[in-house]
């Protein structure tokens, strides 16, 4: 999909439904407060068979200073200069405002493509608006609905000559990415080895930065990417939706996701933020390795731990980053300080990796970079039923199970089931009066032994009856096994 398309216009026009449209996903955030989007949100469009990207825009500003609207223009204003081509969004109910016209003159000399759409256009009340729309000079517009889907297919026969010169100029061509985090596992035999297969292009390394608002997080990937392509600034709370980018990180494919700061429940009170959380969260879901940044002034707060131990319970593989890290001043008793909170507050992500990092300085990117790869590949740990059982073994030599009840709990067999975390199945009698402090003891080995530290751990207790087929069913009396065996002989 090598051809752009950038929406842009004022606030409150409409810019979010229209590309939550063209992707055929509730991707971007929506709301009627104008100002909800703030970063640039990309997605692959489609629109009848036309296939290209599309760019989700922050709503144009008067402001042109250093504030917060001022830096969103500026943000905007670099997306509109990339892009192939520009569709430029009006209310038709609103009317053309002085602001559309300004912004008009000021898409002429940045793209030579623009098109004008007339947004909120369905019925007699943005009639009126439409025919206005002229005045701005930039021939004819298009009469859309992004709520209801109207227009659609005027849009695309405008499109399809961009797009088709576009593809005709283009020399490389950009292989599409298909994520599939999907991971059909099965049981390893006695000799199948499976090895570690590293993130491509193909199949990009899914990372999600999540953590407290103002911890920095924005300014991390942007160290990353090496450019400014996430809006940052000293206030709190700027990003609000999730914003995934592509990029090559020291020779690794990876889809970062820039998440909203996620405050105490409790202190979320207005929708949009409640919108922002739970876009974070679905990040989470969908990643494969979590970095949780912390700030190094106020580290392992509650909200902190909290975030931590959702990564871990969606079954993620968890890397812990402490940030600012070049304000500190004792920063070898910091550190300790730091490893000691670690290990007492967070038990179950005993052996991941806690990093310090400058998101402004660059400082030990590189240790972050290789602490993600350890841990992606330790989240794909495969070990055969052979040495799982002889492991076992051990295990119950050196820590046999209780007897609660006088009832023996024999553990039979394991097996790994699957991967994206490690699961592994172990077979017993009365798996049910098994106690949770014992398959602590065998997760805990199962770390240590075979390597895998920080990332979590499923361990599920089976009973082998439950794979009986005849288990429950009433045995034949001796009279009717004496006939059936009469009957048999004549």
């Amino acid at each position: 999909m090598s051809f752009t398309l950038a929406i842009v216009g004022r606030p409150n026009v409409g810019k979010s439904t229209l590309f939550n449209r063209l992707v055929g996903k509730r991707l971007a955030l929506v709301d009627d407060q104008p100002g909800v989007t703030r970063d640039l949100r990309e997605g692959a469009a489609r629109l009848g068979d036309l296939k290209f990207t599309i760019i989700d825009t922050a709503g144009l500003e008067m402001a042109t200073d250093e504030s917060l609207q001022g830096r969103m223009r500026m943000l905007t204003e670099r997306a509109v200069e990339m892009a192939d081509a520009c569709l430029f969004v009006v209310d038709a109910r609103s009317g053309v405002l002085p602001a559309d016209e300004i912004f008009a003159d000021i898409l002429r000399k940045k793209n030579a493509h623009v098109i004008l759409a007339a947004n909120k256009a369905e019925g007699k009340a943005g009639e009126a608006g439409l025919m206005e729309a002229y005045s701005l000079g930039l021939g004819e517009p298009l009469g859309l609905s992004a709520e209801h889907g109207e227009g659609m297919a005027d849009l695309a026969y405008v499109l399809r000559p961009l797009i088709d010169l576009a593809e005709k100029e283009s020399v490389d061509h950009t292989p599409e990415v298909d994520v599939d985090l999907t991971d059909e596992d099965e049981e390893l035999g006695d000799d199948e080895v499976v090895e570690y297969i590293p993130p491509s292009a193909s199949k990009p390394l899914q990372i999600a930065v999540v953590g407290r608002p103002n911890a920095g997080k924005s300014t991390l990937i942007n160290k990353i990417l090496g450019e400014e392509r996430l809006l940052t600034g000293p206030e709190a709370g700027i990003t609000r939706d999730a914003i995934s980018v592509m990029t090559e990180w020291s020779g690794t494919h990876m889809r970062i996701f820039d998440t909203a700061g996620m405050r105490k429940k409790a202190k979320v009170q207005e929708k949009l933020e409640k919108l922002s959380v739970s876009d974070g969260l679905r990040a989470v879901k969908f990643a494969e390795v979590v970095v949780v940044l912390l700030d190094v002034d106020i580290p392992f707060e509650q909200q902190d731990l909290r975030i931590a131990d959702l990564a871990e319970r969606e079954g993620r593989a968890v890397v812990l980053a402490v940030n600012k890290w070049d304000m500190e001043g004792d920063k070898q008793d910091k550190l300790k300080s730091l490893k000691e909170q670690f290990t007492r507050l967070l038990p179950q992500l005993k052996g991941a990796p806690l990093i310090t990092v400058s998101a402004l300085t660059g400082r030990g990117l590189e240790r972050l970079h290789d602490a993600i790869l350890e841990a992606h590949q330790v989240w794909n740990t495969r070990v055969t039923t052979s040495a799982l059982n002889r492991w076992l073994v051990g295990m119950l030599e050196q820590h046999p199970p209780p007897a609660p009840q006088g009832k023996r709990i024999k553990l039979r067999y394991m097996t790994q089931v699957k991967a994206r975390p490690p699961g592994f199945v172990v077979m017993a009698s009365h798996p049910d009066l098994l106690p949770a402090s014992y398959s602590r003891y065998l997760v805990n080995g199962l770390r240590e032994d075979f390597d895998m530290p920080g990332t979590p751990i499923r361990l599920f207790m089976r009973s082998q009856s439950e794979a009986n087929p005849f288990k429950g069913r009433k045995k034949p009396g001796r009279s009717k096994l004496r006939k059936h065996i009469e009957g048999r002989k004549d």
